[in-house]
């Protein structure tokens, strides 16, 4: 009998390594971190966000969030828009090099994924994403119920 739980938890762990590997890699031929790519790719797909915002998109924490966005303004990769009190509300956007670097990401993802469903027909891709949703939830609806604890 086959035991779901190690082939579950050892191909989302493989896949979690590869994901993490490839953008490692490719962060460090532009330079970056690999924790900036979530950064910039949110910011490139849905525009000016403030770093509360990021920190939800990104899931990171506050402190986590605020050393990715010192780090990408001091190279010139995203300014605020505003000026408020507390830099935290203000809105982040990307500077020209910064849509560039963006860009790139981007396409890096896209090809990426391709090559990742490579084989995969859509009609079975959507049932993936479907059933990965669903086991989410379910895991997500588990956690709640240990913050209780």
């Amino acid at each position: 009998m086959e035991n779901r739980y190690t082939k579950f938890t050892i191909l989302i762990t493989n896949i979690y390594r590869a994901i993490h590997k490839i953008k490692s890699s490719e962060m460090k031929k532009l330079g970056l971190k690999s924790t900036h790519v979530s950064c910039l790719f949110y910011l490139h797909e849905f525009g000016s966000q403030t770093a509360a915002e990021l920190c939800s998109l990104c899931e990171e924490d506050k402190a986590s969030m605020s050393r990715v966005l010192k780090d990408l303004e001091n190279n010139n990769y995203i300014i605020s828009e505003e000026t408020f009190p507390k830099k935290y509300r203000s809105k982040l956007s990307l500077t020209n090099e910064g849509c560039k670097v963006a860009e790139k990401i981007t396409n890096i993802a896209a090809e990426m994924v391709e090559t990742g469903s490579k084989g995969l027909p859509k009609e079975k891709r959507e049932i993936f994403y479907e059933a990965l949703e669903l086991i989410e939830n379910n895991l997500e609806r588990v956690c709640e119920e240990y913050k209780n604890d």
